[in-house]
């Protein structure tokens, strides 16, 4: 059977700055920073509290999710089921509250309901214990985003849910894609979501050393990706779904596409867990551009991985270079991470929504807050103001994860 085309018809987000993407993008190009201080709970003998930079969502489920359904949702899940809503809505794939029964389910999701696993400790390890939920391991589950789209929208082909840390909704996206330009499907849900921001996960990342801390000129620009000044990551939550078809499906109910999805490569450092290789990341964005089948030089720009912290952006501008060559002085590079956090889990479902954007668009929205370039981050960055690129046809977007593990995917314009 021959490679079918693969395309984006539908994107639903519920992000920090939203759930309208024509408005969330508006944002993010004009560079307004969804980061602020959140009071969060020090879990010490006091019982205070102190403020972290986060980028959280202003999120209510509202009418979309019936009341008893919610009893066994995480946080995680409940965004990924409004996101898939809208996702679903916007591609015409809705049908009386329904969505295509055939269709593929293809979600990442780190950890899971994080909020839920921290309730039931904390009732559990009272004293005296306090009773506990029914539900409540029900609502743990990685797989609890994916499965909960399912019984919503009255899905019944494969639920696959990829929890590999940052990478996991842009393997989720690359293995729907798969599955569509190989056969299996016409048509499939992929993408993200993440809830972290509560006090147990939030304790276990300042351990790590790796957040941000508040720039003098406010929360808002503390978030610096390839800054010379920049001192890390701000983690954010959310959950971006993403409508793939095959070409036939979307010509058979004329169907508009948004963008088309031509090139996935996947890789791993075999390294080190937590410190990131340029070996293994040019290897994914090397095995993207031939799956594509396209020359580097095709490419104009790239969706940066870049979260903020110094190593991991100096690594992965090394491995750019390696991969495009002489081509990288005229590469537009920037981290949309800037203003919207890192969504570990989401990150590359919000980032691949955007840069459908952008192609839409013509565009590029730039490195927010990027004021003292890092010498050794020797890329166009595109920093502090967005640009025009009204000839962009096709984007490259990276996402690399602790563990060593590398995805790239490759867009394309969608031409009439």
């Amino acid at each position: 059977m021959p490679l079918r085309r693969t395309f984006i018809t539908g994107i639903g987000v519920v992000s920090p700055h939203g759930d309208n993407l024509d408005d969330v993008f508006d944002r993010v190009f004009a560079g307004e920073s969804a980061v602020r201080k959140v009071e969060v709970d020090a879990n010490d003998a006091n019982g205070s509290s102190c403020d972290m930079l986060l980028s959280p969502v202003d999120f209510g489920p509202g009418q979309l999710i019936p009341r008893v359904s919610r009893r066994f949702m995480a946080r995680a899940s409940k965004m990924a089921v409004v996101a898939a809503h809208h996702a679903l809505e916007g591609s015409g794939l809705l049908v009386s509250g329904a969505g295509p029964a055939e269709a593929g389910i293809y979600m990442g999701c780190g950890l899971g309901g994080s909020d839920q696993l921290q309730a039931h400790y904390e009732r559990y390890l009272a004293d005296p214990p306090r009773s506990l939920s029914v539900a409540g391991a029900l609502r743990i589950m990685p797989s609890g985003p994916a499965s909960h789209i399912s019984m919503q929208y009255g899905i019944v082909g494969p639920n696959m849910t990829y929890s590999i840390a940052c990478v996991s909704s842009a393997v989720a996206i690359g293995e729907a894609f798969r599955a569509i330009r190989h056969g299996y499907l016409d048509t499939a849900l992929a993408g993200g979501a993440e809830a972290q921001l509560n006090a147990g996960a939030l304790a276990g990342w300042r351990e790590l050393s790796v957040l941000a801390s508040e720039h003098a000129t406010g929360a808002e620009a503390s978030s610096r990706p390839f800054d010379a000044h920049r001192t890390g990551l701000v983690l954010g939550e959310g959950s971006v779904v993403l409508v793939l078809e095959s070409e036939d499906a979307v010509q058979a109910r004329g169907a508009e596409p948004l963008a088309e999805i031509v090139g996935y490569g996947a890789s791993s450092d075999a390294h080190n867990l937590t410190e990131p290789c340029p070996v293994g990341q040019t290897r994914a964005m090397r095995l993207a551009l031939e799956d594509a089948s396209i020359p580097c030089e095709r490419i104009g720009y790239l969706n940066a991985h870049a979260t903020g912290t110094v190593l991991g952006d100096r690594v992965e501008a090394e491995a750019i270079r390696n991969t495009f060559g002489s081509h990288t002085e005229k590469l537009a590079v920037s981290s949309t991470k800037s203003v919207h956090g890192h969504l570990i889990g989401a990150a590359s479902a919000l980032e691949t929504a955007l840069t459908v954007r952008m192609l839409q668009t013509g565009r590029i929205a730039p490195t927010a807050h990027l004021t003292d370039p890092d010498p050794e981050c020797d890329l166009d960055c595109v920093p502090l103001v967005g640009r025009e690129a009204p000839e962009l046809e096709y984007a490259l977007t990276n996402s690399f994860a602790f563990g060593g593990s590398n995805a790239t995917l490759v867009l394309r314009k969608a031409f009439a």
